[in-house]
């Protein structure tokens, strides 16, 4: 991938409300349940798994130059 087309990250309305259900199994704490409802949405889910990707292939290319 040519990072300088790399994709717009997700924008969401000022008052976007996440739905949030904590697990009920297990003691969650609000932001878990928070961060996991976000990367159940498919764009987040996307633009973080080609941030990773971006991060994993810098951090390589680093120190062949």
């Amino acid at each position: 991938m040519k990072w300088h087309r790399f994709p717009k990250s997700p924008v969401f309305p000022a008052n976007h409300e996440w739905k949030v259900e904590k697990r009920t199994n297990a003691y969650e704490s609000d932001v878990t349940a928070l961060v996991r409802a976000m990367v159940q949405d498919d764009s987040i889910r996307e633009d973080q798994r080609a941030a990773w990707e971006r991060w994993r292939n810098e951090a390589g290319s680093k120190g062949t130059s």
